[in-house]
């Protein structure tokens, strides 16, 4: 009878090739569990001083022209009943992305929640109650080792798309995205340099549109080829695999970044997260904002430039009213001239328009008339 493998060979067995980032999340995460045995050592109350992740704690850097953390923690001991779950959570999701990294595995956040998700022996107390739980102790995890989720391995749903003459590495498959057919490569939740490198690239700038609807049109008129750019969406809000690789495209390969968004505070806001970065999400500013992308449309003045029909016009709500007029005073939009009067016209205007609105005009108008005429003018905000 064959002898049963020693742990110590099975573990040797599923160790996983690490990447120079994995090896510096695995020191960070070592550190951290190293400062909670030597505060249990010298007989101290472990505790966890975690950067704020509250609006308070958030501030636009002029200089850099991004939103950043400030320095606010807030403090989670071990011995304090009202935090001890919740410290607890945290190194729990922090021994699971120790797990995935030496496992050279990934899992969704959802596949975190249920990997960690048990019932404390000897109590009826569940390590989480719901996804939200554990989403919130990631978010932490991720501000307290200074490290991107996608470092951590974890991912998140697939929802931008992306086209155009560049070839990429993905995880060791070549893939040529002039050839990609009507749906285009799925731009995946990670797409850091270990995973995705760019080999053949001759665009010339990255144009993103807001939603796949508009994606599709520029695709199948074959703008991307016409025009020499790479064509990206991210289904709305843009995830951050997209906007990570909006940053990657920019400063590794030094191409220009357009985008062509709605004419509503939504689409304003779109722009103000891929600019400045995300208030909710300020601590990874520094690695997926892009201050020089540029707002190439659609505009308040467009109902009337290109001489669009009544029927396309949405109302404002009271929401969209008091939204834009909060969007007008962020930091980095309060001093723009232009930004403040493409507000004030749009509340004037009392509608907001959505691209598919140039449709009305000609099928093809956004492609082969709108656009390009933005571009050939230089026609856009900052």
């Amino acid at each position: 009878m064959a002898k049963r493998k020693s742990r110590t060979l099975e573990k040797a067995e599923t160790a996983a090739v690490l990447s120079d980032s994995d090896r510096r999340t695995l020191q960070a995460l070592h550190e951290l569990a190293q400062k909670v045995v030597q505060s249990a050592a010298v007989g101290r109350s472990p505790y966890l001083d975690i950067p704020s992740r509250t609006l308070s704690n958030v501030r636009f850097n002029k200089t850099k022209r991004i939103i950043e953390m400030g320095s606010g923690t807030s403090r989670r001991e071990l011995f304090n009943l009202s935090q001890a779950k919740a410290y607890m959570q945290t190194l729990l999701v922090a021994s699971g992305a120790k797990r995935l990294i030496e496992q050279g595995k990934t899992t969704s956040l959802r596949g975190l929640y249920y990997m960690l998700k048990h019932t404390i022996k000897g109590t009826s107390e569940e390590t989480f109650d719901d996804q939200s739980e554990s989403d919130s102790m990631i978010e932490d995890v991720e501000v307290l080792l200074n490290a991107l989720r996608e470092e951590l391995h974890l991912y998140a749903k697939t929802q931008g798309v992306m086209v155009g003459p560049i070839t990429i590495i993905d995880n060791g498959d070549e893939i040529d995205c002039s050839r990609m057919g009507s749906g285009g490569y799925g731009i995946p939740s990670i797409v850091e340099p270990d995973r995705i490198q760019f080999r053949d690239c001759k665009a010339e700038f990255v144009l993103h549109v807001e939603k796949d609807t508009v994606w599709q049109r520029f695709n199948e008129d074959k703008f991307w080829l016409k025009h020499n750019c790479i064509l990206t969406h991210g289904g709305g809000q843009p995830p951050r695999g997209v906007r990570r690789l909006l940053y990657r495209l920019h400063y590794e390969l030094g191409l220009p970044i357009y985008c062509v968004l709605d004419n509503d505070p939504w689409g304003y806001y779109i722009y103000s997260v891929i600019k400045q970065g995300s208030i909710n999400l300020a601590y990874e500013s520094k690695r997926m904002a892009i201050p020089e992308v540029r707002f190439l449309g659609l505009r308040s003045s467009d109902f009337e430039r290109c001489g669009l029909s009544p029927s396309v016009q949405i109302k404002l709500s009271e929401q969209d009213i008091k939204r834009a007029k909060q969007i007008a005073n962020y930091p980095w939009f309060a001093n723009k001239r232009a930004w403040q009067k493409e507000i004030e016209l749009m509340l004037k205007n009392g509608f907001k328009l959505e691209v598919e609105a140039l449709i009305s005009k000609d099928i093809s108008y956004v492609t082969e008339e709108y656009v390009p005429s933005r571009l050939a003018e230089g026609d856009f905000l900052d």
